[in-house]
């Protein structure tokens, strides 16, 4: 285990170098965009990367505090699975309802590899390369359906 300091040290490091990468990429709507804070204009909609000391992964992950209207947004994700699964080439996983690490009820659909850590710099071609396909899927997938979630505000 690292100390604090130096484990948030590498985290800001990850994080900085994974940007940087990112920077030269427009958006799918030719845009310049901060991949790593990616804002998808809906406020209970979130895509997070995460990654640690064993596994690392991508979500999409629905927030609001009612846990209703968190599952009409969860079915509406569901009806639009074949836009998702042809834009990232991969099944991923679907949870609803489940506990984040802060103790609320949020909804996830998520990729997740293990056996890599963002401590250890040689796994970081490979968390880029992982977070990179798929952070830029899912913004292709945005692009397309963003204006559907507009009927759920």
């Amino acid at each position: 285990m690292y100390p604090k300091q130096q484990a948030s040290q590498l985290r800001q490091e990850f994080w900085t170098a994974f940007g940087r990468y990112m920077a030269p990429v427009a958006s799918a709507e030719g845009e310049k965009v901060n991949w790593i804070n990616y804002k998808t204009g809906e406020k209970n909609i979130h895509f997070r990367m995460d990654a640690g000391h064993r596994s690392a992964s991508v979500a999409i992950e629905l927030t609001h505090s009612d846990r209703s209207v968190q599952q009409l947004y969860y079915e509406h994700f569901k009806q639009l699975m074949h836009v998702l699964d042809k834009e990232l080439g991969e099944p991923w996983e679907w949870r609803m309802h489940i506990t984040d690490e802060h103790g609320r009820a949020v909804s996830r659909i998520y990729k997740e590899i293990e056996d890599v850590s963002l401590f250890r710099t040689e796994d970081w071609p490979q968390l880029i390369s992982f977070f990179k396909q798929r952070i830029i899927a899912l913004d292709s997938f945005w692009s397309k359906v963003k204006y559907g979630f507009e009927v759920l505000r």
